[in-house]
């Protein structure tokens, strides 16, 4: 039997334009929070934002969530991948439309580069739409040598707007 893994937090990114993307990302949350190796421990507002990359599509709902797991990064993206195919995420278009997606995009103080999984996310601090919901949750995190609301203050953030002021929007029904 080995020793159990040491608890860390991740922060993710969570996101989606197709169907009920409101009720994917709080079905994500919630699958997340119901393991016993990850535990939700904060999410942000819920934000409509502006497609980015290829803006001919539908607006998205954005949000941020910290959570605090046991699992290697690797295997958190396992687990998240698995939750995205389970809500039917194709992948087809790069930055195209989808049900939902889900990026870690901070894991602890952890810095890697491998050919699955880059930490910090290599294009975060470049997207208001990530800034703005983690600086609701974490406003202080360490992200490239900088704190999250000092990047957010350098992200474009036209056209995000507030969809749910309410952070305990993903427990509602």
């Amino acid at each position: 039997m080995s020793p159990e893994r040491p608890m860390e937090i991740a922060a993710l990114g969570l996101g989606g334009n197709i169907g009920d993307p409101r009720s994917a990302m709080a079905e994500a949350l919630r699958q997340l929070d119901l393991r016993y190796d990850c535990r939700v421990v904060a999410v942000s507002k819920l934000y409509s934002t502006p497609p980015w990359g290829k803006t001919d599509q539908a607006d998205f709902f954005n949000c941020c969530a910290l959570v605090e797991t046991s699992l290697p990064p690797e295997e958190l993206l396992d687990v998240c991948l698995s939750i995205e195919r389970g809500m039917k995420r194709v992948r087809i278009e790069r930055w195209g439309p989808r049900t939902i997606d889900i990026d870690i995009l901070v894991y602890g103080a952890l810095k890697q580069v491998t050919d699955k999984l880059e930490i910090p996310h290599p294009r975060m601090t470049e997207r208001g739409f990530v800034m703005m919901p983690l600086s609701d949750i974490a406003p202080d995190m360490q992200v490239r040598g900088r704190p999250v609301r000092d990047w957010l203050k350098d992200s474009d953030t036209a056209g995000i707007k507030v969809a749910d002021e309410d952070m305990r929007w993903w427990r509602k029904n």
